[in-house]
């Protein structure tokens, strides 16, 4: 049996196959372009602050038990659950709903805005339920050998599901509640999944009974860069190499077979088998130059948003924020309507805070807090030009403290932000899309770019632009699926 296996970066999707691989007697090197593993999952730690730069809570906790099950370890790090999950708050009010899984306390905060709240409630979770148990293990949790096989298991689902496919989430939302207030807070699951309630597809409802029902959200002690910490030290553990600063560009190949992957430097690496966790579709057409992944088609393919992510160390403390936050603005439906298209700045827009440093002390010095703000923007293909990121950053602090009824600009010792511009250079991230390809019906499934190559045998691919798609959870699946194939 082959043994020596090459992956291409160490995002969680790698860094899970590798594992499974490792434990299985498999040979494994990483190559990874930056200077630390982890992909988007990484970490910023500056002047006695530590900020996660991408996710900084994650779901589908038994996903992670059974790779730990299927690699025969324990689990390496910490994680509590969140409740509340997280807090949303609407401009304009001074009120801050706390999302709870306790549908009673959840309900108590509804009854001025959706007096039957805990009815409705009810029924839309019990909807995202059977959504979740009638599709999962078919369409999500298992490899497509051709399209007519994955249509075929398709029909296996419940037709009474069926007429979901016709919706968007913010219509599936709006069966079952009236007040713009709680069809807004349950649709904005939507946004991790990178695009916004009203181009999402109903079927990803099943996300809510995750959310609040089934198995809610997690912090991990410490900050989300501990899930890369541990995963890297089991892997050393079983004599796994890492090799940093390392971007492929180039390769040779022998008939259907991939013989050698040659970085920036011109440095070759041989294996008998390759795992590619750059983005599927990216890495085909930029260093495989396959026609049917052209800058030109991949233009016309449908891709997530664009993130500005920017980090913000403060030398005050702030008791009146939790540590997972929503602010919505009033022009929530204008704003998610437009956020892909949009090129311009849209002021007060929605956006997310983490104050990492509210549980984790040691991610900020002593009377400090460590503030990571995330806000969905237009990608690289309709807003090229991110001269105005400044601007944008003032105004989303201008906005979040008036929100919060403290002033922290004067505040501010550390200061970095990421725009899409940076999403693409330094995680190779095709036009800055935050999560690769996006989950239309035409992207997902067997749609999606196989995670097997089209031309090399020995050839594999995992992480969020492969099957199933993108979120922590899913590159856990896509590592197993992928195992599947290779093994």
């Amino acid at each position: 049996m082959s043994k020596k296996v090459l992956i291409t970066g160490t995002g969680l999707g790698g860094l899970s196959t590798g594992l499974r691989l490792a434990s299985r007697g498999y040979e494994v090197t990483f190559v990874e372009k930056n200077s630390k593993a982890g992909g988007r999952l990484n970490q910023i730690k500056k002047d006695g602050f530590t900020f996660d730069t991408g996710p900084s809570f994650f779901s589908m906790t038994y996903e992670f038990d059974e790779l730990i099950k299927d690699c025969g370890i324990d689990m390496p790090f910490e994680f509590v659950e969140l409740d509340p999950l997280y807090t949303v708050n609407f401009r304009g009010s001074d009120k801050s709903y706390r999302l709870y899984k306790d549908v009673d306390k959840l309900a108590e905060q509804f009854t001025d805005v959706e007096p039957d709240f805990k009815q409705n409630f009810t029924a839309y979770l019990k909807k995202c339920e059977q959504v979740y148990n009638d599709t999962v293990d078919i369409a999500i949790k298992q490899n497509f050998d051709s399209i007519p096989q994955y249509l075929k298991a398709l029909m296996t689902v419940n037709p009474k599901h069926l007429p979901i496919l016709l919706k968007s989430f913010w219509k599936q939302a709006g069966r079952y509640f009236k007040s713009k207030e709680v069809r807004q807070i349950v649709s904005l699951i939507a946004f991790f999944l990178g695009r916004t309630p009203f181009d999402t597809n109903a079927i990803y409802t099943l996300l809510s009974h995750i959310e609040f029902k089934h198995n809610g959200y997690y912090n991990v002690k410490g900050g989300m860069y501990n899930v890369v910490e541990g995963l890297v030290k089991e892997l050393e553990k079983l004599n796994c190499k890492f090799i940093y600063n390392t971007e492929i560009v180039d390769y040779k190949h022998e008939g259907d077979s991939l013989t050698v992957l040659i970085d920036q430097n011109g440095n070759e690496f041989t294996a008998d088998k390759y795992v590619i966790n750059s983005d599927a579709a990216y890495f085909r057409g930029k260093v495989f130059n396959r026609a049917k992944f052209s800058d030109k088609r991949l233009s016309k393919m449908s891709w997530t948003m664009g993130y500005l992510t920017f980090y913000i160390g403060i030398n005050q403390k702030l008791p009146q924020v939790e540590h997972h936050n929503y602010f919505l603005g009033n022009n929530y439906e204008d704003y998610a309507k437009n956020v892909m298209k949009n090129p311009g700045t849209l002021e007060k827009p929605y956006y997310y805070v983490n104050v990492l440093s509210k549980h984790n002390a040691d991610c900020a010095p002593e009377g400090n807090e460590a503030l990571f703000f995330v806000c969905p923007v237009p990608n690289l293909i309709f807003k090229q030009d991110w001269s105005d990121k400044d601007d944008i950053i003032d105004s989303i602090i201008e906005d979040f403290s008036e929100r919060i009824g403290t002033d922290i600009s004067k505040s501010v010792v550390f200061r970095e932000s990421y725009t899409p511009v940076e999403w693409q250079k330094e995680f190779n991230l095709y036009k800055g899309a935050g999560l690769g390809l996006s989950h239309s019906m035409l992207q997902i499934g067997a749609l999606r770019p196989n995670n097997y190559d089209e031309k090399f045998k020995n050839t594999f691919y995992v992480g969020a632009s492969t099957i199933p798609g993108a979120g922590l959870p899913m590159a856990i699946i896509s590592s197993k699926l992928v195992v599947e194939r290779l093994v």
